[in-house]
């Protein structure tokens, strides 16, 4: 029996995770890696690694296995280094399709982020991304890298994923002791680690391809709330907010990924911290 081979581009805080679970489904799991030191690590843990720094690592010929595989899951962010200038990211996503395209690659998991709506507009769903109105720099860096995957002729799967909490890495570490921040009454759109990797184990296992789903959890606190409960919780000192200033803020809808894969959340609500 054949096992299908998923390439895990980017084995850092959720790609190492994510392809450790991977592995342990009976999947054959190739991982990459920026740094020498983690190559052992990645391969004691069962995943077959490679050393690849984008994008000039692409034409590298020792990572050609690489690219031979059913799934690529492409889980790295728009800054692909110092000095990166704009449209690197972009023109990275160009080259990396074109590699799937010549090793007969032909479904992409792509982990995107909310970054790619406007910071208003109340109950916001997948269709709601229009270019220009992205919240940061680097959402219209991913809904252009999202639209040449789409249109690839590769079969893709983009998930977009709120922010990132879970296992040593909790935003309140960002923002502990600040003065005068924006934004009280802002409602959070957070995902855990956890759900993340579940999620994506469920789109593999469900094959939902040619879809894009938001992947944030049920709750969505105010950030004022939910970051003076988690300074309390980790014992730091409280961030201080200004007064709110009125504004109708996005909130992520999860709706379609809860009822096409029949998914619920493992941490629901980010209000309820974890280590």
């Amino acid at each position: 029996m054949e096992f299908m081979k998923i390439s895990v581009l980017g084995c850092g805080w959720l790609g190492f995770p994510l392809a450790q679970r991977l592995h342990s489904h009976n999947y054959s799991i190739k991982g990459s890696t920026t740094t020498e030191a983690k190559l052992q690590t990645l391969r004691q843990n069962g995943i077959t690694p490679f050393l690849i720094n984008l994008p000039k690592s692409l034409d590298d010929e020792a990572i050609i296995p690489f690219w031979q595989s059913d799934v690529l899951i492409l889980n790295v962010p728009p800054r692909l280094g110092k000095g990166e200038s704009a449209g690197s990211f972009v023109k990275a996503t160009e080259q990396i399709v074109e590699k799937c395209r010549q090793h007969n690659l032909s479904w992409i998991i792509f982990t995107s982020s909310t970054s790619v709506y406007s910071e208003t507009g109340g109950i916001t769903k997948e269709e709601d991304a229009e270019p220009g109105s992205a919240s940061r720099p680097a959402g219209e860096e991913l809904l252009k890298a999202e639209e040449i995957i789409k249109n690839s002729g590769l079969d893709y799967t983009i998930l977009r994923l709120g922010g990132l909490y879970g296992y040593g890495r909790h935003p309140i570490k960002y923002l502990s002791g600040k003065k005068d921040l924006d934004g009280a009454s802002k409602p959070v759109n957070f995902v855990h680690q956890t759900d993340c990797v579940n999620v994506i184990c469920e789109i593999i296992r469900q094959k939902k391809r040619n879809e894009i789903y938001n992947v944030v959890s049920d709750g969505h606190p105010p950030r004022k709330e939910f970051y003076e409960s988690a300074a309390e919780h980790f014992n730091l000192p409280k961030p201080h907010f200004k007064e709110s200033n009125g504004k109708v803020y996005r909130v992520v809808s999860n709706q379609k990924l809860r009822e096409e894969l029949l998914y619920d959340f493992s941490y629901p609500n980010p209000m309820d911290h974890t280590p």
